[in-house]
């Protein structure tokens, strides 16, 4: 089977399936040492610029906390999250997200969306009960109190860039940084295909009629549970006229006259840009 480009994308299981297997909770009993991805705010604990391995320190009790969910280069990898102002050995170093290397920053990003999960499941949402226990062999949990399943929620996205000959479009949020620029993106609606809701997340923020949507890849995105989806589409119809309670401002651009500033690099957003708007046709 053929993949786009995007599988190689960090966030993306692929960029780590050399070093990580993940195991369902029922799967994953290892009681030896191992890795830990040590988790504080947005921040990564390693120790000498990679994951921590063996015994937990003592400074750091789990309570019960630790979570194995996989294992990493063979060995078992578990998780734990720390309070933001608990104190830690000096050998460890937090170091944000946005500065870990492409392999770390996907296994924090698989860590943080079973973080997610974990802390979205403790009480049912059907009935509040604290009664939950997991379906094995799966991430599930069922309610004791109602008997409702819950299963982790992966929420689709879709995001777009438009074309208008060698014009396109980006647009920025106003909480972004200064200056940048990215593209029209948005959650998919009940009833509707990911080619439907990019028509509709376009008109509704800029106004503007889309045609030719054409899908060329994803990244799973765990800021909290993400799924984006990416496309490309031609403008149809329509000036733009900016939904002031979603975007700051939508401009077209060429490559000539770019914005201040462009999505990071290992984002989708700035490989569908790289890729189909700024590479040269053929």
């Amino acid at each position: 089977m053929s993949y786009p480009d995007t599988i190689n994308l960090p966030f993306n299981g692929e960029i780590i399936r050399t070093r990580f297997t993940q195991l369902k909770p029922d799967a994953a009993a290892d009681t030896g040492p191992g890795y830990w991805v040590l988790l504080q705010g947005d921040a990564l604990l390693l120790q000498d610029g990679d994951l921590y391995r063996g015994e937990l320190p003592p400074s750091l009790s789990d309570d019960g906390r630790a979570l194995q969910f996989g294992e990493w280069d063979g060995a078992p990898v578990r998780l734990l999250s720390l309070g933001k102002t608990e104190a830690v050995p000096d050998a460890l170093v937090p170091v944000p997200w946005t500065e870990l290397p492409d392999q770390l920053a996907t296994i924090y990003g698989v860590a943080k969306q079973i973080l997610y999960w974990e802390r979205q499941s403790s009480h049912c949402s059907r009935c509040g009960s604290g009664d939950m226990t997991r379906i094995a062999p799966t991430w599930g949990k069922r309610c004791g109190g109602c008997g409702h399943e819950h299963y982790p929620h992966i929420h689709p996205c879709v995001i777009v860039l438009i074309k208008r000959g060698d014009e396109f479009l980006l647009a920025r949020k106003p909480e972004w940084a200064t200056g940048r620029y990215s593209l029209v993106a948005g959650f998919v609606d009940f009833g509707e295909s990911l080619e439907e809701c990019v028509a509709r997340e376009v008109f509704e923020e800029t106004g503007l009629k889309v045609t030719d949507v054409s899908y060329v890849g994803s990244q799973n995105w765990p800021f909290p549970s993400q799924l984006m989806a990416g496309f490309v589409a031609r403008h149809e119809s329509g000036e733009i006229r900016v939904d002031h309670d979603e975007l700051e401002d939508a401009q077209w651009f060429t490559k000539e006259r770019m914005p201040p500033a462009l999505p990071p690099k290992r984002s989708i957003a700035r490989w569908i840009i790289d890729n189909f708007a700024l590479k040269d046709e053929g």
